[in-house]
């Protein structure tokens, strides 16, 4: 009896240790069809129908992305992400029409960190969590073998602890996609990164026509910085370039 008790403890171990997704999506089919196929390739998974069952089991669990339709019933998925962002700061990749560009757009200034048109491939939502929870692991493993503060027109950002402090010394929230921008601009201050070389810097992707993710994440990281996107003076639009940091960094 042993040995099979002690294997039935180490599968629930291994279980435990795997990267937990909430996915909240009010059609049944999908929820299954996800839960399932995400489950074979080694991620454990809680579904939820609605906001409410999506509060509660947030709540009463630990997760390291959420997968949120942004077409749900009641209170709509963009509500919901606003109480994810107002509560953590866990990755949010978003599920949305083919032609709802504008949610999408408001989803990724809410602070999104990716998003996938329905209808999709279960393999490409995979591959787009692997390479958001990548990027997280990779950051967090990364800040305290090269703990760094940097300072750049009287702000600060410590990456050991992930705060960014404005001039007064008060810290301002931001999510894991703007502090991921932010560090690219930090590390390469007065260049100029085109939208691609942005995009795959952080998502690790090319750009499509008219993905304008790189340019909502620039706008929201500028209103984080107070920096009047018009007049901007810190990250500057170049025509047809992209975008460069415009201000001495200095790395402590």
């Amino acid at each position: 009896m042993a040995c099979p008790n002690g294997r039935a403890i180490a599968i629930v171990t291994d279980m435990e240790t795997l990267p937990h997704i909430l996915i909240v999506d009010d059609d049944r089919e999908i929820r299954d069809l996800l839960a399932k196929f995400l489950e074979r390739n080694r991620l454990r998974v809680t579904t939820a129908r609605d906001a409410k069952e999506a509060r509660r089991a947030f709540v009463n669990g630990h997760y390291q992305l959420v997968v949120l339709d942004l077409m749900l019933p009641g209170e709509g998925g963009l509500d919901l992400a606003r109480w994810f962002r107002a509560e953590t700061n866990v990755p949010i990749i978003m599920l949305t029409a083919m032609a709802e560009e504008t949610d999408r757009i408001i989803g990724l200034e809410l602070g999104a960190d990716d998003y996938v048109t329905k209808p999709f491939n279960p393999r490409e939502l995979l591959a787009r969590i692997r390479a958001v929870l990548r990027r997280s692991s990779d950051t967090e493993e990364r800040a305290p073998e090269h703990a760094k503060t940097y300072k750049f027109s009287g702000w600060s950002l410590e990456t050991a602890r992930r705060r960014l402090l404005d001039p007064a010394g008060v810290e301002v929230s931001i999510t894991g996609g703007e502090y991921d921008l932010l560090v690219a601009l930090l590390d390469r201050p007065n260049r100029v990164l085109t939208r691609d070389m942005l995009l795959d810097l952080l998502r690790g992707r090319q750009a499509g026509p008219f993905d304008r993710a790189i340019d909502v994440a620039v706008s929201r990281l500028r209103r984080k910085l107070e920096d009047d996107g018009r007049n901007a003076q810190l990250i500057k639009t170049v025509r047809g370039g992209g975008y460069v940091l415009s201000t001495p960094v200095e790395r402590l």
